[in-house]
């Protein structure tokens, strides 16, 4: 599904590019061509001031004053053989009244636009103005079109891309609650036969030591089975001791671990209180010890610390082990990553999952160093999660 994803993705942005490629080489087309145009105009308003200067038949005067007035859109400047301005048209009228060097300003600006074109005003002497254009409205919307197409397309790029991950991910979500729902409903008819199979040994002629333990069993396997029903479905969260809940977890893992082993629990007082599934987090701890244990080869040390804040409450699993290299530290979440010889990958995917969208905490591994151990932080906020 991830290479299906990322193919798409470098179709859409391919087909993006060529999309602002095809614009972009058009644009400077219609740019240019627009610009001769211009050009052209202004030629005719230097022909037309000629022709007022030097004849006196009236059609010509009137066809060249046409002109002028006709040229209501592109700003000009025209300057003597000093540079002095002499003439200028279709300038802010607002701004020559109030800003004494604006035509200064925007002759400057001409200049830097395009090549001025020459007014021969005489020929005996010869006297040559120069004509400064700008470009109109018309232009400049052209030219800035590619900018506007490339952030449509750009913002385009970015809603498909957040669509994908979006439908991605609730295509993930829907497949971890259809396998905690099914796992959790094929395990619950065994488990139930199993009770009941207890309870017949109970009452037969059976070493009491070895119906208590496989009690115990068939109580774990109902415990798992409940896990995998909450992971199903929106858990409710209840008021919890965390410091109890942890606690009783480490102990139990504790009598599980090899005798090197040590284990340390620091807690701030004996009750906080968390709106949380005892459950789940209960499956958080686990999953958390357990890694924690795999990475010391039996020999090392692993210290639970909880830290109470006003709006949440912080937990630290440190161990001694191998530690995580710096390649692997962004996929420890990811779903089938595992760099053990068994398992599936799936124990820290189901705790991220079970903290960040269902307390709507977080779980993250704050540091790691290989050959010095590793940090993981639970945060769960103290209040009522919606």
């Amino acid at each position: 599904m991830i290479n299906r994803l990322l193919n798409w993705r470098i179709f859409f942005f391919v087909v993006a590019m060529v999309i602002v490629g095809v614009t972009v080489f058009y644009t400077r087309y219609l740019a240019n061509k627009i610009l001769l145009e211009e050009r052209q105009r202004v030629e005719e308003w230097v022909q037309a001031n000629r022709t007022m200067q030097q004849s006196d038949a009236p059609g010509s005067i009137a066809l060249a004053n046409m002109v002028i007035i006709n040229n209501e859109d592109m700003p000009l400047i025209a300057t003597d053989e000093k540079g002095n301005i002499v003439d200028h048209r279709n300038l802010d009228s607002i701004q020559l009244q109030r800003n004494p060097g604006y035509l200064k300003q925007q002759l400057a600006k001409l200049k830097a636009e395009h090549p001025p074109i020459d007014w021969e005003i005489s020929d005996t002497p010869q006297v040559v103005y120069k004509v400064y254009f700008g470009n109109t409205a018309l232009l400049n919307e052209v030219q800035y079109y590619p900018l506007v197409q490339l952030l449509v397309v750009a913002l385009f790029i970015i809603l498909l891309v957040v669509l994908l991950n979006t439908h991605s991910r609730s295509t993930q979500n829907q497949l971890w609650a259809g396998m905690a729902k099914e796992t959790a409903h094929q395990m619950g008819t065994p488990i139930t036969s199993l009770r009941g199979w207890v309870e017949m040994l109970k009452e037969s002629e059976v070493n009491p030591e070895v119906v208590q333990e496989l009690e115990k069993d068939v109580e774990r396997l109902k415990l798992v089975s409940d896990r995998f029903s909450k992971i199903g479905s929106q858990p409710k969260l209840e008021t919890t001791n965390l410091v109890a809940l942890l606690e009783e977890m480490v102990s139990y893992m504790k009598r599980r671990a090899p005798g090197k082993v040590q284990f340390e629990f620091i807690s701030p007082s004996k009750e906080i209180l968390v709106q949380a599934s005892p459950t789940l987090i209960n499956w958080v701890m686990e999953n958390l010890l357990k890694n924690a244990l795999d990475a010391m080869d039996g020999t090392g040390s692993i210290r639970v610390h909880i830290q109470e804040q006003q709006q949440q409450v912080i937990v630290d699993v440190t161990d001694s082990g191998k530690g995580i290299s710096a390649a692997n530290l962004a996929r420890v979440f990811a779903p089938g990553f595992t760099t053990k010889k068994r398992g599936w990958g799936l124990g820290l995917t189901l705790s991220k999952r079970i903290v960040d969208q269902y307390h709507k905490g977080n779980l993250h591994v704050k540091q790691s160093e290989p050959g010095f151990g590793t940090t993981f932080r639970m945060v769960l906020p103290k209040g009522l999660a919606e």
